[in-house]
């Protein structure tokens, strides 16, 4: 079922916004999307889901304030950030909504001065270029920016 966006002139729908407040997340739809649905998260389980959220700097993207997106990152706020379990429904995705939420973690005010940031994939390399990551020596799935 296609759903009807009104786009903005980046083509990012104008009624979509992210929040780091955690008790605006929707734990059951994050927990369904990882535990179900995330190739990186197989087996885990909802308890291991939600210490993970309870202990990271999440980020909720919503859209008409129906969450459809989530990101979170591990930090000392000084020096290291590492982005974690970053998705977009897969209904929602094609318009930017991934690039809207990496845009405002990578400048999020408190994240600011890092001198590593680190992240994993196996499938979204070029995606993650975008904002300056680059593949380590240390694995083909392992990127970081310095």
């Amino acid at each position: 079922m296609s759903q009807s966006h009104t786009p903005s002139h980046s083509g990012v729908p104008t009624n979509c916004y992210i929040s780091s407040d955690k008790s605006k997340l929707d734990t059951s739809m994050i927990c369904d999307f990882l535990i179900n649905k995330a190739y990186w998260a197989k087996g885990r389980d909802k308890k291991t889901v939600l210490k993970s959220i309870e202990n990271s700097l999440c980020f909720g993207l919503y859209q008409n304030d129906s969450m459809v997106g989530f990101a979170r990152v591990i930090t000392d706020y000084s020096t290291f950030a590492w982005i974690l379990d970053l998705f977009v429904l897969e209904v929602d995705r094609g318009n930017g909504l991934g690039k809207k939420l990496m845009d405002s973690i990578i400048t999020d005010t408190r994240l600011q001065g890092m001198i590593r940031w680190r992240l994993n994939t196996h499938d979204a390399h070029a995606f993650y270029e975008k904002f300056g990551f680059r593949k380590t020596e240390q694995s083909e799935t392992y990127m970081e920016k310095l």
